[in-house]
């Protein structure tokens, strides 16, 4: 398991499982994924492989913490700074509640246009219902009515997925509907051709996550929905926000209104600059697009108040620096700093007011790219801004300021 996030331990620590039921205090924990993996076909447990589907399933994981350890022992190992006996997180049993219908959709040619079959439209009906039935289920027994879901990166199975998202889930309190949505990584091609292959199906899941993002944050009862991405899943994020962002701009609405977006947390964000730029900023830099019936480049853009990006860089990050030597890109937005924007620049992020770039420094992991779980100073400052609204240098989030919207992890 993760370190223990610095805001659980010490004089101050807050508590962390202070609004959880009773009956939600033991160990395992049930996490809700989606996953356009293939399946494994194993029947007694099922699991998801590095291949693509076709068809987007959904389903429980169940996360165990240790073995045969009690709820009490698993609280005391949660706030400790130093743990006694380290705790082995694994994976149990793996089941799919459902499956929305392969893709492309079956269609018929008419002289008037083409339809979709009416039999797969229901079959995809029917999976929606499922699947926002599931979360409802979820939201009844969550502290918050709210979601956070989380997009992995590079070379990641399933199961390290689930795991990851496990931890996190754990130190948010329990407090949340906790979910994954994990893309076809982590096949066996070595690591050029591998990262190669891994940043194509990356592409080949945006459709796919902003599908289940637009129907998540439409389930009734869900008050918000947090997105937390990591390295290359960052790319497949960004541009699934930037489709729905012109959705709700052609609505004549906002992403944090149509579709409950709150907080945007891109962690180590494998993504060329320019590249990040232009998807994040589609909406202002498009007066094209429609507004309501008609392009109106003069239109007010409706606010986002409930909206905020917070992304989490490092200069020390080598795997970037790896990434970048292999996309040829010049760099890679997780490894930038304040001295790569001008001064006008700055105070352009800075009047948004709805970006953060947070630098961390040093290394707590071999390749220092896993920080938001390594470093419990990071994972602390994620929490604070999740669990507890917090902003940047606020009393429970220290973070040093260097230059407008850009921020420093304190290295003491």
């Amino acid at each position: 398991m993760m370190p223990t996030p610095v805001l659980y331990t010490g004089e101050n620590a807050r508590p962390l499982f202070a609004e959880l039921s009773i009956d939600s205090r033991r160990p395992s924990l049930d996490l809700l994924y989606i996953t356009d993996r293939a399946p494994a076909g194993q029947a007694d447990d099922l699991r998801y492989t590095a291949g693509r589907s076709r068809s987007k399933g959904f389903g429980s994981a169940i996360i165990e913490f240790g073995e045969d350890v009690s709820w009490d022992v698993l609280v005391k190992e949660s706030t400790a700074t130093q743990r006694v006996n380290p705790l082995q997180l694994k994976l149990g049993s793996t089941t799919e509640l459902g499956r929305f219908p392969a893709i492309p959709y079956e269609v018929t040619v008419a002289p008037d246009g083409i339809r979709r079959v009416p039999a797969v439209v229901e079959a995809y009906e029917k999976a929606k219902q499922q699947l926002q039935a599931e979360i409802a289920r979820r939201l009844a027994i969550a502290h918050r009515k709210e979601v956070v879901l989380f997009v992995h990166g590079y070379h990641s199975s399933f199961e390290t997925a689930a795991l990851t998202m496990g931890e996190l889930c754990h130190f948010l309190g329990r407090d949340f509907v906790c979910c994954i949505f994990t893309w076809p990584a982590g096949g066996q091609r070595g690591m050029l051709f591998g990262y190669l292959s891994d940043r194509e199906s990356a592409e080949y899941a945006v459709d796919d996550l902003l599908k289940a993002i637009r129907i998540v944050g439409r389930t009734p009862g869900v008050e918000r929905i947090h997105l937390i991405a990591h390295s290359r899943g960052t790319d497949t994020l960004a541009s699934a926000l930037a489709a729905l962002s012109a959705e709700a701009y052609a609505l004549q609405s906002s992403p944090d209104r149509e579709f409950r977006i709150g907080n945007v947390v891109l962690v180590a964000p494998d993504l060329d600059g320019d590249v990040a730029l232009t998807k994040i900023f589609k909406v202002f830099s498009d007066p094209d697009l429609p507004f309501g019936g008609n392009p109106d480049p003069r239109a007010v853009i409706p606010p986002s108040p409930g909206l905020r990006v917070t992304l989490y860089v490092s200069p020390d990050d080598t795997a970037l620096a790896t990434a970048g030597w292999l996309s040829g890109s010049i760099a890679r937005l997780g490894r930038v700093d304040e001295t790569a924007f001008s001064t006008d620049q700055i105070e352009a992020i800075a009047l948004l007011r709805a970006v953060d770039i947070i630098e961390v420094r040093g290394t707590t992991d071999f390749f220092g790219h896993s920080y938001f779980v390594s470093n419990p100073k990071v994972s602390a400052d994620i929490i604070a801004m999740l669990r507890y609204g917090l902003r940047p240098n606020e009393p429970g989030r220290p973070l040093q300021q260097v230059a407008g919207p850009f921020w420093r992890v304190s290295a003491d």
